[in-house]
């Protein structure tokens, strides 16, 4: 298959977000440099319209400018081994990549074998929801995880002592992916293909992690209240911190009290808790 390859320099602040955006359009893989980013489309599902409306949106606020071209269908992991950096987060987790040393003075480690931004570690919202979870005891916890990508957050929850992982994802890609990071981390679940509703899970849950977007999360919460076990926790991600407000008000409207929260280059993560 063709694509269509575009280098991006930016300001560093825009970086995630304008990849966060052009991901919900069809660029289906992403390679940070030092610079800003490298991203790729299909040829044939690119829309030109929606490309330049999200560059005009950004335009003025993050200095961006690109070179397009064509190219063949790249060897992800080639690119992903030459350009793949390891993610510390504190002294609570060391996320390698399987061809990576390990590195000691870290309680857990998580190997995976990156193959897009989203869902290893860099992106500012898995990286705020490690953290968060570093914070909720997961000690013989039930943790369903809500569009695991990779499935570092799953295998985050494994490690903290969670005593079964449930987890799911709309793309194939991400579940063939997923459950090769399960058994790369000897975690003993099974990755399902399918949304919330079409996976139906079976509550309660201790704990959920749904780290996607705000209109999915808006659009789900009701059933994230209904499978969370009372006192249970509810940790979300993948908007930005000006939809706080929105999310908080969902989560009220259904009995549920936000106790954490935080932000980091411009994304937002919450901890809600039910009564």
């Amino acid at each position: 298959m063709d694509y269509r390859e575009f280098k991006f320099t930016c300001s560093e602040d825009f970086r995630e977000i304008l990849i966060a955006e052009l991901s919900e359009i069809g660029f289906d893989a992403f390679l940070e440099t030092d610079e800003g980013f490298e991203c790729y489309s299909p040829l044939d599902s690119f829309d030109r319209e929606a490309f330049e409306e999200i560059l005009n949106r950004y335009q003025s606020h993050a200095s961006i400018s690109f070179s397009e071209n064509l190219t063949k269908k790249v060897n992800w992991n080639e690119e992903w081994e030459k350009n793949y950096d390891p993610i510390v987060v504190g002294d609570l987790v060391f996320v390698r990549a399987s061809f990576h040393e390990p590195r000691p003075g870290f309680k857990y480690q998580i190997v995976i074998n990156p193959k897009m931004s989203f869902g290893t570690g860099h992106h500012a919202t898995t990286f705020q929801i490690l953290q968060l979870q570093g914070k909720i005891d997961h000690q013989s916890k039930r943790v369903l995880d809500v569009g695991s990508g990779t499935g570092i957050l799953a295998i985050m929850a494994h490690l903290l002592g969670a005593s079964s992982v449930e987890a799911f994802d709309i793309d194939d890609w991400c579940v063939d992916n997923g459950n090769e990071n399960f058994q790369l981390n000897e975690v003993p679940a099974t990755m399902g293909l399918g949304s919330i509703r079409d996976v139906n899970p079976k509550g309660p849950f201790d704990i959920i992690l749904a780290n996607i977007n705000k209109n999915v999360l808006l659009d789900e919460m009701e059933i994230y209240s209904r499978l969370l076990a009372p006192h249970g926790y509810l940790l979300l991600s993948g908007f930005y911190t000006h939809d706080i407000a929105d999310i908080q008000l969902a989560c009220e409207k259904l009995g549920l009290e936000l106790v954490n929260q935080s932000e980091k280059n411009n994304w937002a993560a919450l901890v809600f808790t039910k009564s």
